[in-house]
């Protein structure tokens, strides 16, 4: 089982560092793009004019190939994780400004007006009220971008090994071993699967109130 595992030297990680290397690849730029569309969303929801330009340039942003935004950064960022994170950050925001939009504006209004009678401010409701409410529609935008970020990781292999378990693709094509190709591929769809666990767990945590049959 140990030679399943066992890896060309020139990757200088093992097969766990390599897994926990993807991961952290893949989730540090969505937990930014979620840091970004936060106040983004709340402009779009307050500036309904907003939301039809912000969400154009999302999209086309999410159609510029991964291969050309790593082209443009290499002259700023190197060959570096940081040229395979941003790409992956703003890509996340398409999936996270709808989401946070629409999920913010199903909040019911006299929810909000409640919470304007007992003396809550704009942020103040927004982050107690609004956003709890919307827990549903902003984890069902995790879920989306998480496991598309954890599939375009390995794109990074192009750009100087920074694939993490995407490396291990190349190294079975140069040293014709097929159990490496298959170690990058099933272990990037096993890690896509358990983080997607995890944000289902993490949904049914946070929304106690909402109904097993809507959870699911």
């Amino acid at each position: 089982m140990s030679e399943l595992f066992d890896l060309p030297s020139d990757l200088q990680n093992s097969y766990l560092g390599l897994v926990a290397l993807h991961l952290r690849i893949a989730l540090l730029p969505v937990l930014a793009g979620l840091l970004v569309a936060l106040p983004v969303a709340q402009l779009c929801v307050r500036l309904r004019w907003l939301y039809p330009p912000v969400l154009w340039v999302t999209t086309v942003l999410y159609a510029v190939p991964s291969l050309a935004f790593f082209v443009v950064l290499i002259d700023y960022t190197g060959l570096s994780e940081l040229t395979v994170m941003i790409p992956l950050a703003v890509y996340s925001l398409v999936v996270f400004v709808p989401a946070l939009v629409d999920g913010v504006r199903s909040v019911p209004r006299e929810t909000l007006d409640a919470a304007t009678a007992m003396g809550f401010g704009p942020v103040r409701r927004y982050l107690q009220v609004q956003l709890p409410i919307a827990a549903p529609a902003v984890i069902a935008g995790l879920r989306v971008a998480s496991v598309s970020s954890i599939s375009l990781v390995s794109v990074g292999m192009l750009i100087g090994n920074q694939g993490a378990l995407g490396n291990l693709l190349n190294s079975g094509m140069i040293y014709h071993q097929p159990r490496l190709i298959w170690l990058s591929v099933v272990g990037t769809a096993v890690l896509a699967i358990l983080v997607d666990a995890a944000l289902i767990l993490l949904r049914a945590l946070v929304t106690p109130w909402m109904p097993k049959g809507a959870a699911r």
